[in-house]
């Protein structure tokens, strides 16, 4: 048991280095500031669905991005017309095409002019809509130069990726009959995905901090009934908690969060491109998820199989290891293995939501803030770290790093394993809204440490911290939704808008309260000790 504990408390340190930030799928409306506007020239860069019929048969469905310039697409399905494509000669139409169009949708390879011009010469020619195929898998967004002053076009411009330019290349050439339907839905203002991933992570939070607070006033429980027994000499040096379970977070530990969290989020920004080490990340979080999964069901099943639970047998390497983790061990390993080979299907986000929140429980149970400065200083390093590298890296990057890494943009995956995440259920554009490991953990140390000081000061809900801290934690998650929908979908940095809830509700109470000094630095209440109170009583009979 002592290798697995070991093995856990190592990827806990990979946990608490994870980013904290809340992205959702792709952008459908997408303003940038760097692409100039002027009068003809000042769309809203937006995503498009270009649905295919070949020979009258629905088939294939592709995604661009519409233009700066031009008419603007519609939104509904039902208000967009079915019309036929047809190639553009010359490919390029840099030149007026040699045969007039009826309305049809013409599709244009990019490059030898400008944008504008192309979608000019295909309305000069009577084309209704022009799609333009990129030279690049990606997606590029087609703007106006300064000096441009042809901008009066009347005709909606896409830009297609390669891939798709090929594919309807191909149709076009075998004779098929293709037409394609142009729209653009909107996302809706709140999606089922995002109330269900709020519940996770407030009810993740919420048994952490139960499990956490339950141990230490066990330990409490027990210290006093050996108090009470020992003598003078006897006397045991006994901290809150089992030293040999809890790992407490020093004032180092949290000053250094922001150096080895940026360095680590640098590696998977640069690495995460190879393969091999999108690998390794997935073997780590398999691992933390198989020790997580396994402490969480023990702890469970301990509670009804009390007997089984204390019986145990020496196994080699892993020493004293109990038959409840013998019994639960294989299905933990099996699970954490069907998910790593599944994890790209359509229920693969159930496994990975269910080993991350297993994880999570266990390290708020493990991992503890001794007091409220550290907990300050770990809170308020995370809201410098997170703030910089949703935002402030773009300056230095090019892009938001931490987005780029949440996303996965560069691995090919559908995002990397250290979060939590939900189908949007009832978004035309799919996706998931995900939550970071960090957005959880970190505030979630910091409510586990007020549910330990209500239970030890015997303090009830609304007189004690718990409480006010679970409702300010909840209310700034629902603002960074609010903001994350303000902001049309863009990456929003959660713990901006949940550390001044959480900790700023911490600070006011306790200084309203007068309890602020002795959460500031010790962290527990004061204890009576009965045989420390026996032994002043006898020297005091003495002396009299």
């Amino acid at each position: 048991m002592d290798f697995l504990r070991i093995t856990s408390l190592i990827f806990i340190c990979g946990v608490l280095l994870n980013f904290p930030a809340i992205v959702t799928a792709g952008d459908i409306v997408h303003d940038d500031d760097l692409a100039p506007k002027k009068p003809g020239c000042e769309n809203d860069f937006v995503l498009v669905k270009v649905q295919t019929w070949i020979n009258g048969e629905e088939d294939a469905e592709f995604v661009g991005v519409g233009a700066r310039f031009g008419t603007t697409i519609v939104s509904k399905e039902k208000n967009a017309q079915q019309t036929p494509l047809t190639l553009s000669d010359p490919r390029d139409c840099c030149k007026p095409p040699r045969k007039k169009l009826s309305g049809e949708v013409v599709m244009v390879d990019r490059g030898h002019c400008k944008f504008t011009t192309k979608a000019n010469n295909a309305e000069a020619a009577g084309a209704s809509a022009i799609l333009i195929v990129n030279n690049e898998k990606e997606l590029y967004k087609m703007v106006c130069d300064p000096g441009e002053t042809d901008l009066d076009i009347h005709i909606p411009a896409v830009m297609l990726p390669q891939d798709a330019g090929i594919t309807l290349n191909k149709m076009l050439l075998n004779g098929s009959s293709v037409t394609v339907q142009l729209y653009s839905p909107k996302r809706p203002v709140v999606d089922i995905a995002e109330v269900f991933l709020w519940l996770m992570a407030v009810g993740t939070i919420l048994c952490g901090s139960y499990w956490s607070a339950g141990s230490a006033r066990e330990a409490a429980i027990e210290q006093d009934k050996l108090l009470k027994d020992a003598s003078e000499k006897e006397l045991p040096n006994f901290g809150t908690g089992d030293s040999s379970t809890v790992m407490d977070i020093n004032m180092i530990s949290a000053v250094l969060f922001v150096v080895v969290a940026s360095c680590f989020l640098i590696v998977l920004y640069k690495l995460m491109r190879f393969t091999w080490f999108f690998e390794i990340l997935v073997v780590l979080f398999c691992i933390g998820g198989v020790e997580g999964l396994q402490t969480c069901l023990v702890a469970l099943l301990a509670r009804w199989f009390k007997r089984t639970g204390q019986l145990y047998i020496k196994v080699p390497i892993f020493g004293a290891v109990s038959y409840l983790t013998l019994a639960v061990s294989p299905f933990c390993i099996t699970f954490a293995v069907v998910w790593a080979v599944y994890r790209n299907s359509s229920f693969g986000w159930i496994g990975q939501d269910i080993l991350g929140i297993a994880l999570i429980i266990t390290v708020l149970q493990i991992v503890r803030i001794p007091n409220l400065k550290v907990g300050s200083v770990l809170l308020g390093c995370a809201f410098i770290y997170d703030i910089f590298w949703v935002f402030a890296s773009q300056s230095l990057f090019h892009e938001s790093v931490m987005i780029v890494v949440a996303r996965g943009d560069k691995s090919g995956e559908d995002g990397i394993p250290m979060l939590l995440k939900i189908p949007r259920l009832f978004d035309p554009w799919g996706g998931y809204s995900i939550i970071g490991f960090g957005d959880i953990l970190l505030p979630g140390l910091l409510v586990a440490f007020s549910l330990r000081y209500d239970w030890l000061a015997k303090k009830n809900l609304r007189a004690g911290y718990f409480l006010w801290a679970m409702i300010a934690y909840g209310l700034g998650l629902l603002i960074t939704y609010v903001a994350l929908n303000l902001m049309d979908g863009h990456g929003q940095p959660a713990l901006l808008y949940i550390v001044p809830f959480t900790l700023g509700t911490f600070l006011m109470l306790g200084r309203k309260r007068g309890d602020l000094k002795i959460l500031w630095t010790k962290g527990e209440p004061e204890r009576v000790c009965p045989h420390v109170c026996l032994i002043s009583i006898e020297e005091s009979n003495r002396e009299g």
